[in-house]
């Protein structure tokens, strides 16, 4: 592979290779170790204060999620967290979950802001993404998710809360064009689908693209949603049935999925993965990285758990994480594979075939991350 400027610029046999070598080039010998796109992450909260390991402990105990926000947790109580920490603290810790991610091979995420809930406080969370996105080196791909929960000063007003996601957050996000998606969270307990039909079709007609969190914790019709508005993606959706999918892929509707959340949560009953795949539609996975019921980083992680919890071959998980993703963000022509006039987003993994990448499990294989040429990330390594 040639890379010039930061771009690939051919792929092919070494033999060819060698004899169009310029002979100022620096040399980068993978030593036979897979070298792989850089992972596209396609669905993560990374801008957040604080962490939920007192809710990690309750549901340890028995507590479910459901019972936990309820009682004021979830969500809202990374909201009230979120809200005290200035722009700078916030920034300070987004640096640091930046480095897990490229420790774990991820060169591009969609971020979603969501937990702010006000127009500062959301408008705070997308400058963060920004200014993430200004100093690099991984990408970020930002999504405004002011309709992630209703917060406590609208509990028993949530239409005056969608009035203002609606009548003032959507059009200042748009002005200021700090997000290129708008994401809702569909749920009976957060919007149902006639508040996420307004808030996806306001956020439409000013110029974002529509994702929506669906069919995750009930069959709440927002896969049917999804399909009917044209949404970019469908997220979650393991509560989505034969029908839900076949109205994604008539819809040409990605499906985004995250066993992580699963998993993280102690549930049993993951995405139809298979049925999505035979029914033609182009997969996402993706971590869903957040501080309550996906605390992790790790694609390789969410790679073995869709080989194991859901039937999805190496190749295909890889696929999901990698292109399928970038055409999911509107970068596959960009990003997500390794060809000529793509950004060189690369990993070096440290194994000999691609399928030890989910087959050892809690190992990151990530040698070296390179991001538009450049190293962004190399495992040090002793003796």
């Amino acid at each position: 592979m040639l890379v010039r400027n930061g771009t690939i610029e051919w792929v092919g046999p070494q033999a060819m290779l060698t004899s169009q070598l310029p002979s100022d080039c620096e040399v980068l010998d993978a030593a036979n170790r897979v070298v792989l796109p850089g992972f596209v992450d396609a669905h993560t909260h990374p801008v957040f204060a604080g962490t939920r390991v007192d809710e990690f402990e309750q549901r340890a105990g028995g507590a479910t999620y459901e019972k936990i926000a309820a009682d004021g947790g979830g969500i809202r109580s990374t909201v009230r967290r979120t809200r005290a920490a200035s722009e700078d603290e916030l920034f300070r810790v987004s640096q640091r979950r930046a480095a897990w991610f490229l420790q774990s091979g991820t060169t591009t995420i969609e971020a979603k802001s969501g937990y702010g809930l006000s127009l500062e406080d959301e408008l705070k969370i997308l400058r963060v993404i920004q200014r993430m996105n200004s100093v690099g080196p991984l990408r970020y791909v930002p999504t405004f998710l002011g309709a992630h929960e209703v917060p406590d000063e609208y509990r028993r007003r949530s239409r005056d809360y969608v009035d203002l996601v609606v009548d003032q957050m959507l059009p200042i996000v748009a002005q200021g064009h700090l997000a290129e998606y708008c994401d809702v969270f569909c749920e009976p307990t957060a919007f149902d689908v006639s508040s996420s039909r307004r808030i996806l079709t306001a956020a439409k007609a000013l110029g974002f693209g529509i994702r929506i969190h669906a069919d995750q914790l009930t069959r709440s019709g927002a896969s049917q949603l999804a399909a009917e508005l044209g949404a970019g993606t469908a997220d979650h959706l393991e509560q989505a049935q034969d029908g839900d999918i076949r109205a994604l892929a008539h819809a040409g509707v990605q499906p985004v999925l995250l066993p992580a959340s699963v998993y993280c949560l102690g549930r049993h009953k993951y995405p139809a993965a298979r049925a999505m795949i035979e029914a033609g539609l182009a997969i996402v996975l993706a971590t869903d990285f957040n501080p309550g019921s996906s605390p992790t980083p790790s694609i390789p992680f969410v790679l073995s758990l869709a080989s194991t919890q859901m039937r999805v071959t190496p190749a295909e998980a890889i696929t999901a994480t990698t292109i399928n993703a970038a055409y999911s963000l509107g970068r596959g022509d960009k990003i997500g594979s390794l060809e000529p006039r793509k950004r060189a987003d690369f990993v070096v993994h440290d194994c000999s075939d691609y399928r030890e990448i989910s087959y050892f499990v809690g190992v990151e294989s990530a040698l070296a991350v390179y991001i538009d040429g450049q190293c962004a990330y190399r495992k040090h390594c002793d003796g």
